[in-house]
């Protein structure tokens, strides 16, 4: 695919959106062992191979009975039925059954064939006795069948189990196991390279000189994509030198997926990035109708490599890497949920707005009346995209449209959740 040009006046936040995701493609799959596979993302439709449950089992440590026997059982009217058998969990045995009698069952063990119901422990005079011959059944169970796990009452044989595109938990993989299976297909794990860009940046703990300040932006965004699945291989700091970043991108580009650079996108005298890239045509950049994260690149190498450039002012980064690299990771998985979920919630102060642009404020979730969550802005700046400080009490992005100028307390906003 060709390297987009560069853009001309601006594009709203969806335009830009949609030209990454139309350059995204899925990448391939390959099967795994299953109870390694936590955290990927499942590459096909996966239905069961085992009824859950198993086979008909009992619900409770008792006793397995006729229902018949033990249907009038009371306190005034128990029932003594002759202990015939006992069958711990994992058994094999099938003890006979017959009238007035019962078997000693544990939780989890197979249902004898004759028996229809189970009495729990609790619901007899002695309980479970070692090498007792009798039980008395003081209470009785409310319905045929009670307490008896019948077989595939969850999911029977064939039935779906779970959709491709879904991340694989830890109550996926318990699913998937207890309905047969042992590997699943699983697409492979996007690799990312993630460059911050400037010579005023410092990401070895060096004495600071004047005008330098620590680099933040390339572990903000190596954590956020550990969280999305992907693995980093790449990191780094590159000066604002053009033949610097291009020898970079060239010993990266044949073993990653996606290379982001954060910084040197805009219109300044030293933007690396712009300047390195742009002459080239391998990246376009635009302005984006959204605040904070104006400036962005984007570009796609000839072998279908993603070129991502983000704003280097870290609130920026941050908001561009939601709003525009997650889903196109996450699409790349498959994934059914590309795009984080979004609720609408009352605001506890107000803001003003800059209208002609999608505005991103970071908020923190005020839960203290749980019938009624609420945001607030985590910063007094609201939007100032050099507030990395305040970001860190973030749990979200309010996010504005174009048209707003002004939030007031108690408006309902659309709130973008990133915790």
């Amino acid at each position: 695919m060709a390297a987009p040009h560069v853009g001309a006046g601006t594009v709203s936040v969806q335009e830009h959106l949609r030209r990454i995701l139309d350059a995204t493609r899925r990448l391939p799959s390959e099967r795994v062992p299953l109870r390694a596979a936590a955290g990927r993302t499942l590459a096909a439709d996966l239905r069961a191979v085992l009824a859950v449950p198993a086979f008909d089992n009992s619900a409770m440590d008792g006793f397995a009975v006729r229902w018949a026997d033990v249907a009038q059982a009371s306190g005034d009217s128990p029932v003594v039925l002759d202990v015939v058998g006992d069958l711990p969990a994992g058994s094999e045995h099938d003890p006979a059954l017959g009238p007035g009698q019962a078997v000693r069952i544990m939780t989890g063990s197979v249902v004898p064939t004759q028996a229809d119901t189970v009495v729990p422990l609790e619901d007899t005079r002695e309980g479970l006795v070692d090498g007792q011959a009798h039980v008395t059944v003081l209470t009785a169970p409310r319905h045929e069948g009670r307490h008896v796990r019948r077989l595939g009452e969850d999911v029977a044989v064939g039935d779906p189990l779970l959709r491709a595109g879904t991340r694989l938990g830890p109550r996926h993989v318990a699913a998937a196991l207890s309905a047969g299976h042992t590997e699943v297909e699983v697409v492979r794990t996007p690799r990312l390279a993630v460059f911050s860009t400037g010579s005023e940046l410092v990401d070895d703990g060096s004495p600071l000189g004047r005008g330098q300040i620590p680099e933040s932006n390339g572990a903000m965004i190596a954590q956020l994509a550990a969280e999305a699945g992907v693995e980093v291989v790449h990191t780094g700091v590159v000066p604002d030198d053009d033949g610097h970043l291009v020898e970079v991108l060239r010993e990266v580009r044949h073993d990653t997926d996606v290379v982001v650079l954060t910084g040197g996108v805009s219109a300044g005298a030293y933007d690396v990035v712009k300047s390195a890239l742009g002459s080239t045509g391998e990246m376009g950049f635009w302005t984006v109708r959204m605040q904070p994260g104006k400036p962005q690149g984007f570009g796609v190498t000839a072998d279908g490599r993603l070129l991502v450039g983000l704003p280097g002012n870290p609130v920026g980064a941050a908001v561009s890497w939601e709003v525009f690299v997650r889903p196109a990771l996450l699409t790349m998985q498959g994934r059914s949920d590309a795009h984080r979920r979004v609720v609408r919630l009352p605001v506890t102060d107000g803001w003003p707005s800059s209208e002609g642009r999608t505005q991103y404020v970071a908020v923190e979730l005020d839960t203290s009346d749980p019938g009624q969550w609420r945001v607030r802005p985590v910063s007094v700046g609201c939007s100032g995209s050099h507030l990395v400080a305040s970001l860190a009490r973030a749990d979200g992005y309010a996010v504005l449209p174009e048209e707003t100028t002004q939030v007031e307390a108690g408006d309902l906003v659309d709130v973008l959740l990133v915790d």
